[in-house]
């Protein structure tokens, strides 16, 4: 008997192009507005860190959770409440990696939409009736939104930067960052407008409004197309050529879908000949293999997106956001803690869209290190004016009972304020959508779903973390460092600088593919002033499966 084998049939031939400015189409408004959509995941993302800080305070919600007698959530309990969503979205990150490979791009994102669904009606279910009961909902409703949340802002970046054509890429990725300062800024609102009702809605309204963000974006995600690159991935080349088609808003035999389509399955080619696939542990370890000196080795690419993430966490603006308003208040300078949080959400909000632009005019390393010096002078600054004639100066107030204590100086604690403004205008512009851009980027596509995952749970990790210490920093009765504490901010500030100078590099108008290729060849200092000479097609020539042309048309 014979075992001589049917020959396979031959591979169609693919073609690509040696034209650099071929590779990707233009961009059309349908391409734009599609990718533009994506960014409404921002909005859970902001949303429900947003609401939690006033529904801890309605009277009926503490009443809910502590019982008749309750005047305020207890410290356990505001912990369990406020920190169980970031634990849920930390290991809600990490499983986003898996799933983004087995599932796909938006399959996940969708996962986890109506598993944020499921929590919010989990939420929702509170009352008054059993404190206990009470608790346990909230408490499960969180961590099952957590998990929901964690799958969508670790993937939604992933797909964003999959589909986003390269010119428009860090805006488009931005504006993620803009939809979270939005999803704080209605979750303000929400809270303001009902914190008078004399029922459960006072918090369970705030709530339920999360299953919109939800439905919204999984049901428009239904009609968007899979990244193509995760089918390339997988294998499926006429799948990635019609959600190629998608989303360049070009018919399929276009040569601009031929040509990019090549590039795309060129690198995972080339990328699959590098990474040596050990199964579902080894393409785990794969996020840690090579030297820690090699600028383009994947242990460097995890320690730069988990470690930018930290940074972001590290700038002090989660302690800006939950905890200076009650912290200002104690000077006397603030009458009305309502607005002075409303204002530092709107030029949060007002502040974001600048770097639509700027990210692409001056790129991401620039607007990294020039708002953490930006950051760190105003955090030096507040320090210095709190320890001389701020906040760290006050005195009993007269005829107050019990004894309040105010600020010797209301000017120079309105300076603080000034500055904390500015400083969050700085954030707001550079860091806060800057880091979730590069993270994008930097990953080569065998390791990219799990290079995100691990990359956003970072970012909640020591969300959790910066939210944990902070009370210990500042409590009156614990290490009460007062304006002290934006030395601790500007200090870490000051490591942000330092990082992003040496080891952040400049990925502006480059096509992922091509961002391999910069890694290989520069280094971050030098990566601005790089430019692809070729592309992957010529490269993927010498297999035999890829023909190239010099032209501008296909043949």
């Amino acid at each position: 008997m014979s075992d001589e084998r049917s020959p396979s049939p031959p591979e169609k031939k693919r073609h690509g192009v040696t034209d650099l400015d071929q590779i990707e189409a233009p961009v059309t408004w349908k391409a734009y507005l599609m990718c533009a959509f994506a960014t409404f995941g921002g909005i859970f993302f902001g949303y429900d860190s947003g609401y939690i800080n006033g529904v801890s305070g309605s009277k009926l919600f503490i009443t809910a959770v502590e019982g008749a007698e309750g005047t305020a959530l207890s410290s356990s309990h505001s912990s369990l409440i406020v920190s169980i969503l970031s634990a849920g979205t930390f290991f809600g990150a990490l499983m986003a990696g898996d799933l983004a490979d087995f599932f796909g791009r938006r399959t996940t994102i969708i996962i986890g939409c109506f598993t944020y669904i499921a929590g919010c009606i989990v939420q929702t279910a509170t009352t008054t009736n059993d404190k206990t009961q009470a608790l346990g909902l909230i408490v499960a409703g969180r961590l099952l939104a957590g998990f929901g949340v964690g799958h969508v802002s670790a993937t939604i970046i992933m797909y964003m930067s999959e589909i986003c054509p390269r010119k428009v890429r860090g805006a488009l990725v931005s504006g993620y960052q803009f939809c979270i300062t939005v999803g704080i800024l209605l979750a303000s609102c929400v809270v303001f407008a009902t914190k008078d009702r004399p029922d459960s809605g006072q918090y369970r309204i705030p709530i339920a409004i999360q299953f919109a963000w939800g439905l919204i974006l999984g049901t428009g995600l239904f009609f968007l197309p899979e990244s193509p690159r995760y089918y390339v991935k997988h294998g499926k080349f006429e799948e990635a050529r019609a959600s190629l088609s998608s989303v360049r808003g070009q018919p399929p035999d276009s040569h601009y879908i031929e040509y990019e389509l090549s590039e795309i399955i060129a690198n995972a080619e080339l990328e699959k000949k590098l990474v040596y696939s050990r199964g579902y542990i080894g393409s785990w370890a794969n996020c840690f293999s090579g030297s820690l000196w090699e600028a383009k080795s994947h242990l460097r690419r995890t320690i730069l997106g988990t470690s930018l993430q930290m940074m972001q966490q590290w700038t002090g603006v989660n302690f800006i956001f939950y905890y200076s308003t009650p912290f200002l208040e104690s000077t006397g300078a603030i009458k009305n803690t309502f607005l002075i949080s409303l204002i530092f959400t709107l030029i949060n909000v007002c502040s974001t869209p600048i770097s639509f632009w700027t990210i692409e005019r001056f790129g991401r390393r620039p607007l990294l290190i020039w708002g953490a010096l930006g950051m760190l002078t105003c955090q030096f600054i507040c320090a210095i004016i709190g320890v001389t004639v701020g906040f760290d100066h006050t005195h009993p107030l007269a005829g107050s009972d019990p004894v309040k204590d105010v600020a010797n100086n209301i000017n120079a604690v309105n300076a603080q304020i000034a500055f904390i403004c500015i400083f969050i205008f700085f954030f707001a512009s550079t860091w806060g959508p800057g880091a979730w851009v590069v993270i994008g980027e930097v990953f080569p596509l065998p390791m990219r779903s799990r290079g995100i995952g691990l990359s956003t749970a970072s970012n909640w990790l020591w969300n959790t973390i910066i939210a944990v210490i902070t009370p210990y920093m500042v409590g009156v009765d614990k290490g009460n460092l007062k304006s002290k504490v934006f030395f601790v901010w500007g200090s870490l500030c000051t490591c942000a600088f330092v990082y992003s100078y040496f080891l952040v590099p400049e990925t502006k108008g480059l096509t992922l593919e091509q961002v391999d290729l910069m890694f290989e060849e520069s280094t971050p200092r030098t990566s601005a002033k790089w430019r692809p000479t070729h592309t992957f097609a010529e490269m993927g020539a010498k297999d035999g499966h890829l023909v190239v042309q010099d032209g501008k048309e296909a043949v």
